[in-house]
């Protein structure tokens, strides 16, 4: 394409384009060549890594403690106003629940450039650089992610980010604006910002 043509946002010339991307976002150095990740792809990997996280912590609390003390009953609302060791129970597993979640976000991200459903998706957290997220910032990506883990709630922080994702033209959420992070499609990489995948 023509170097003065206003469509195109690749090649080394000024374009109106590369303009509108840099000046609404004020720092953006994605690598050239990098697609951001879809929306509906964010979605399903996110709710593929709760399944893992709640799969695995279903197993453990069934083993220990039988059905009655497994994982499920967290959301029990009748166990919750039951005082005494019920209540206790609900707390313990909340518990399990949020560390859990924050544990598997930030250690995995910050080992593998992304999660396991992330991986699934072929998805990789970045920097807006495209260069690895450094740990302070995994922390902070893993805790913001446990709101969606808060019943109810969780509905309006989903369709809250999601329309942060839709609607700018950079797909970062609330969570990612946080801490300068864009999840992309990992192919879509230079090789060299690749190499901390897994």
């Amino acid at each position: 394409m023509a170097q003065g043509n206003p469509i195109s946002i690749h090649g080394d010339g000024f374009t109106l384009a590369k303009e509108a991307v840099q000046g609404t976002a004020g720092h953006w150095p994605v690598p050239e060549g990098t697609i951001l990740a879809p929306l509906w792809k964010r979605i399903s990997a996110f709710m593929l890594d709760t399944i893992v996280v709640m799969g695995v912590l279903y197993l453990i609390t069934s083993i220990l403690g039988g059905q009655a003390g497994s994982i499920v009953q967290a959301y029990n609302i009748e166990l919750l106003f039951g005082g005494g060791r019920s209540t206790a129970l609900v707390i313990v597993n909340w518990f399990l629940i949020f560390s859990a979640t924050y544990f598997y976000h930030k250690y995995l991200v910050s080992s593998l450039g992304r999660s396991l459903g992330q991986r699934w998706f072929g998805l990789a957290v970045v920097r807006e650089d495209g260069e690895p997220l450094q740990r302070l910032d995994c922390g902070r990506r893993a805790i913001s992610k446990l709101r969606y883990m808060i019943p109810l709630l969780n509905f309006i922080f989903a369709v809250y980010d999601a329309r942060h994702i839709h609607r700018r033209h950079t797909h970062q959420s609330s969570i990612d604006l946080a801490c300068a992070s864009i999840v992309v499609i990992a192919n879509s990489l230079p090789p060299g910002k690749r190499l901390h995948l897994r």
